[in-house]
């Protein structure tokens, strides 16, 4: 594993959500530990969502600090792909009406969610320059897959993505795979796959480093103390 490292002082970052929870469940742990360790800039897009998830989703993002923006697209639950063009205009609205982020978040293009795989499927032909990395979403459908990219999780962090998904997405939790044991066993994995004790797992389908790398495969993110 080759340790890279996220740019120290203010880091810009767009996160992309198909559904409210999306970002949370797939990149949330991340985000709280950016937030913890360096200045972080978030805008973050949902594309769907009723007005009660749309509540809880501005819920979830004060959780990040007061540097966090939070936009909906209004589309609908589930039927993305056939609102291709309205999906698409939304994340250009979305780029544009932003700067430039250091990184985007977005769902792997191999999410066995229709809604999910569009989201990433068109980031690449959105954002051409920043570094994207696709967030995984455990679900029934069984379609994790292998990750190239880890960032470890401080046990706090860990903790504390469960009280922001348990805090702030109360329509969730009759959900039958909702529980505590199943968030934090798949961070548990990817942290043993990472030699860490907690991690989220991102794919990146591009990645440049300046200097040749034994095993550039998988990619280990180590975050810097805040500057």
């Amino acid at each position: 594993m080759t340790a890279l490292r996220f740019t120290s002082g203010t880091l810009r970052v767009a996160a992309v959500g198909a559904h409210p929870d999306d970002i949370e469940i797939g990149c949330g742990g991340t985000l709280l530990q950016l937030a913890a360790q360096s200045t972080l800039l978030l805008n973050a897009l949902v594309l769907t969502g009723e007005e009660r998830r749309r509540e809880e989703s501005i819920a979830a993002s004060r959780w990040y600090g007061e540097a966090t923006t939070i936009a909906f697209g209004g589309l609908p639950d589930t039927r993305l792909p056939a609102h291709w063009e309205a999906a698409k205009s939304a994340l250009h609205d979305f780029a544009s009406a932003t700067e430039t982020p250091d990184i985007v978040f977005v769902p792997r293009t191999s999410d066995a969610h229709q809604d999910h795989a569009l989201i990433g499927t068109l980031a690449a032909s959105v954002w051409r320059g920043p570094q994207i990395l696709h967030y995984e979403i455990p679900k029934w459908d069984g379609d994790l897959g292998s990750p190239n990219l880890y960032v470890p999780l401080d046990s706090e962090i860990a903790h504390r993505k469960l009280d922001l998904l348990n805090t702030s997405f109360p329509s969730q939790h009759d959900r039958p795979w909702w529980d505590d044991e199943m968030f934090l066993g798949l961070m548990r994995l990817r942290g043993m796959e990472c030699q860490s004790r907690y991690a989220e797992a991102f794919t990146s389908g591009k990645i440049v480093v300046s200097r040749r790398v034994r095993h550039p495969s998988r990619i280990l993110i180590t975050l810097p103390e805040k500057s």
